[in-house]
């Protein structure tokens, strides 16, 4: 059986899932890597806030080319060898970033952030794309899971790179807020970069197919928005990074207006349980359908801010637990997205498809999110003085109200509106989900 014939079959092959698996693992350490401790190093330089805002907005931004990348794959270039190329880019923008904060300006620095990422970001639809063509979309989340485990292990590497780079006390070096995380970054890219080169060949399923200027731009996938049912997911998706954001941008703030110690580390419990609701996306999926399994990661999206609304109350107990239900988030609401679009876009779009789904979430969404969750934290600011000094903090209490209030409307939303369900498919004996060709039904 050929390796692309995989995705209409219950069979995947051993070698096929590692290379799959191994894509995910460097996809998304390359990124964590240097992402989580971006903010520490931009303030290093002596960035403004406003500066700041605009660095961190970098991967919103890149998100802009993901339907545009998605249409190279689709129609010109095996997607594989798109992936090495993107991998290769980003690895030798990142050492750019490095050389440029030496002597330009926060703008030189900025630009070089955003022009990374815009070869970056699309690699998160293009990697699941290939992992989709070739396995049952049903057994996505088995091979996503491993881009947790890649982002949790880039949170244990940082603290072991740190014994290589010793200071002059000879004790190990803390690299966050150094530009010693954009060289791992570059190194893992080319690793990943010559993974890619390995995989099983995904050639471009709408090459020699007439295209016209929609095509060219990577627009072709809007035309599932002719889909009513799609237009309001996708309505759903974006509106959901409001709440989402509030965690995703600005909970470090919070852990740092109530001095936790360790901020990365304490967020990356998050990932941890995510790696283990991954496992359990393909048995909702099963057992509940895509709809129902959306609206679960919603309802744990509402319990998150009661959490942290409880443990801002006085029982720090339940910020911990809003952290831990970042995993069913994440998988469910996120994850269960990403196979819904695999089965609703063409095989000639399916690259943009998973394209465009980013950049309406991650990209358009996130932008904006970050802007009014930004203006919502400030209008509850205010200063105290400690001693000599002025510290500058937030009402929170109103903040988590507002964000439980958005995720019970946009869980109602898409329970209420939302229409499309999964035919129930048997569970074999390891606990996997058996698909059947398409494995769903409309409602």
């Amino acid at each position: 059986m050929s390796e692309i014939a995989a995705q209409t079959g219950p069979g995947m092959s051993w070698s096929i899932r590692i290379r799959l698996s191994l894509m995910m693992f460097l996809q998304f350490m390359m990124f964590a890597v240097f992402w989580v401790p971006l903010a520490p190093y931009l303030n290093s330089l002596g960035m403004s806030p406003t500066e700041r805002s605009w660095a961190l907005s970098s991967m919103a931004l890149g998100c802009l080319a993901s339907p545009i990348i998605g249409m190279i794959a689709d129609r010109h270039f095996a997607s594989q060898k798109v992936l090495a190329v993107l991998n290769l880019l980003s690895s030798a923008l990142l050492l750019a970033v490095i050389f440029l904060a030496k002597s330009s300006s926060p703008i030189v620095v900025i630009a070089a952030l955003v022009v990374q990422q815009l070869c970056y970001m699309p690699t998160w639809g293009l990697t699941s794309s290939i992992a989709m063509a070739h396995s049952p979309a049903e057994k996505f989340p088995q091979i996503r899971v491993f881009g947790s485990i890649g982002w949790v292990a880039a949170g244990i590497f940082s603290i072991a790179a740190g014994w290589f780079f010793l200071n002059q006390k000879g004790e190990a070096l803390k690299i966050d807020g150094t530009n010693i995380p954009f060289y791992c970054g570059a190194a893992t890219g080319v690793i990943a970069a010559l993974v890619a080169l390995m995989l099983p060949n995904t050639p471009p399923p709408a090459k020699g197919q007439k295209a016209s200027i929609i095509d060219a731009l990577g627009l072709r996938s809007f035309s599932l928005m002719k889909d009513v049912k799609f237009a309001i997911f996708i309505i759903i998706s974006t509106l959901v990074m409001i709440p989402f954001v509030f965690y995703w941008s600005y909970f470090s703030l919070y852990l740092d207006d109530n001095h936790f110690q360790y901020i990365t580390f304490t967020m990356n419990w998050g990932q941890c349980v995510e790696m283990f609701a991954m496992l359990l996306v393909p048995l909702a999926l099963a057992k509940f359908g895509v709809k129902w399994t959306m609206v679960v990661g919603l309802l744990a999206l509402v319990a998150r801010y009661l959490f942290f609304w409880g443990g801002d109350a006085g029982m720090p107990w339940m910020t911990y637990a809003g952290i831990l239900v970042h995993g069913v988030i994440f998988g469910f609401f996120f994850v269960g997205g990403q196979v819904y679009v695999g089965k609703k876009a063409p095989k000639e779009i399916q690259a943009q498809a998973q394209g465009l789904l980013f950049l309406i979430t991650f990209g358009v969404g996130m932008l904006a999110a970050n802007f009014i969750d930004g203006w919502i934290i400030e209008q509850y600011k205010y200063t105290t003085s400690a001693g000599a000094k002025l510290v500058t903090t937030h009402h929170w209490q109103p903040v988590w109200l507002i964000a439980i209030g958005c995720s019970v409307a946009l869980m109602l939303a898409m329970a209420l509106f939302f229409r499309f369900k999964s035919a129930a498919a048997p569970v074999g004996a390891t606990g996997v989900a058996k698909a059947t060709e398409t494995g769903v039904t409309e409602g």
